[in-house]
């Protein structure tokens, strides 16, 4: 089985304890995370030869970044150094009917002014299977875009599967330009993932019947917004993340994969969060790992919202278990007892 090379920005992340409001009094965690980083630590947890691109300053926060990775078997040999600082990002945790805040302070970051040559592509999928980014990369900003655009190419033409969480977000570019990078980029993409609101916010795609803010999902819906967005760029497999919130402290997770042929509809989890932060990246993670294995579309769909169902329950951005935690809930043993 070869690598799986994922693309990305790693940030500090700062955090008020359990969920006290953000300087509520005068302590902050910090931790590391970014989407693509997420999803290559919880694969190197389920034992994949896994390395993490990027760019981080050649300083002791980047540098403590990188040693965080490699703390969980990522391979970090293809990270560039340079620039002035890595990103940060303030959470506070949302509780009951008050939401989760995120706070953004990424511009400028070395990531976001990397050069497109800064990465070697050819050299990176020596040995790689699979590349995977989401549209949080190429939103911040234009040599961005084309430095994904050029890895997909280069993972094309070497036969490289291609995943990308579309991960629409609206402080870092507008709608308008995330529909005209990502129409490009999804040209070259084999496994499209996605939640209830990235559709219709990247590509004007609307499920039907569809309340987000009011907690009613339509799956009827779902399935004909995947088959357009399959219909539309030829993907292999479409993947939904299906979260119902019924507040900010529960929620009601599912999933859907559609592989041109069937809708595999997951069970649904009654979630108690912990911390949400992560979520959809330790979902992907999981379709990544099932589809590398050849797993059937059921089973691949039911371990990933296992895999992201437990990261509801785990602080900070990583998924941290193990693949004999995620099988047995698969499995059916979601009962939380002691394990003794």
């Amino acid at each position: 089985m070869g690598k799986v090379v994922t693309f990305g920005e790693i940030m500090l992340r700062l955090a008020p304890n359990g969920y006290y409001r953000l300087f509520q009094n005068n302590q902050l965690q910090a931790t590391f995370g970014g989407a693509e980083a997420n999803v290559a630590v919880s694969l190197a947890n389920y034992g994949v030869d896994t390395e993490f691109v990027t760019k981080v300053p050649d300083n002791a926060i980047g540098r403590s970044a990188v040693c965080e990775l490699r703390k969980f078997g990522v391979d970090t040999s293809g990270i560039v150094y340079g620039g002035n600082r890595l990103g940060i990002y303030f959470l506070e945790k949302g509780a009951s009917q008050r939401g989760s805040v995120c706070i953004y302070d990424r511009s400028h970051s070395s990531i976001q002014e990397a050069d497109s040559g800064d990465f070697n592509w050819d050299d990176i999928f020596e040995g790689a299977e699979w590349f995977h980014f989401s549209g949080i990369t190429p939103a911040l900003g234009p040599e961005l875009v084309k430095a994904c655009l050029e890895a997909c190419k280069e993972a094309k033409k070497l036969g490289v599967t291609v995943s990308c969480d579309l991960n629409y977000r609206s402080k870092l570019w507008s709608r308008e330009d995330a529909r005209a990078a990502m129409s490009e980029l999804c040209r070259y993409v084999d496994v499209c993932i996605a939640n209830e609101e990235d559709a219709k916010d990247v590509f004007g795609i609307v499920a039907e019947d569809t309340d987000i803010e009011g907690g009613k999902l339509n799956v009827d819906g779902y399935k004909s917004v995947a088959k357009q967005l399959k219909d539309k760029f030829d993907f292999k497999y479409v993947a939904f993340t299906l979260r119902t919130s019924i507040s900010a402290s529960d929620n009601d997770w599912a999933a859907m994969l559609y592989d041109g042929t069937e809708f595999c509809l997951s069970r649904k989890y009654s979630l108690r969060i912990v911390d949400r932060v992560g979520g959809g990246d330790s979902f992907s993670a999981g379709l990544i790992y099932s589809l590398i294995k050849e797993k059937d579309s059921q089973f691949a769909i039911e371990f990933a919202t296992a895999a992201s169902a437990l990261k509801h329950s785990i602080e900070g951005d990583f998924n941290r278990v193990s693949l004999d935690e995620v099988e047995k809930l698969v499995g059916g043993n979601g009962s939380g007892r002691v394990q003794r």
